[in-house]
């Protein structure tokens, strides 16, 4: 993920922070998030803006990394990847409130 990162012109910040996101998510279940399914990577980010209430901006960057290392670094075309939302509000459809709208 690091190298892509850098193929693909992101800053040392950026770098970092989407590093830390992912190392979140592998923390969080204990498992390499390649071998996460879908689903599970859904569950996160409604896990990380309802029980954990992230700021808008943290849940922001989450989402942008999330997306970055399944689309770019392990290749996954997941409809959830693709998914735009409102924003940070809760609303109806858990999936699509969960992704924010994130330049990757």
């Amino acid at each position: 993920m690091i190298r892509d990162m850098e193929l693909a012109g992101l800053v040392q910040g950026t770098r970092s922070e989407y590093v830390r996101a992912v190392r979140g998510l592998t923390a969080h279940y204990k498992v390499s998030p390649d071998q996460l399914t879908e689903q599970q990577v859904e569950e996160y980010l409604l896990h990380v803006r309802d029980q954990r209430d992230a700021a808008q901006g943290t849940f922001g960057i989450l989402v942008a990394a999330v997306r970055f290392f399944y689309r770019n670094t392990v290749a996954y075309d997941w409809p959830l990847l693709k998914k735009r939302s409102v924003g940070h509000a809760r609303n109806d459809s858990p999936t699509c409130a969960a992704m924010m709208t994130a330049a990757v």
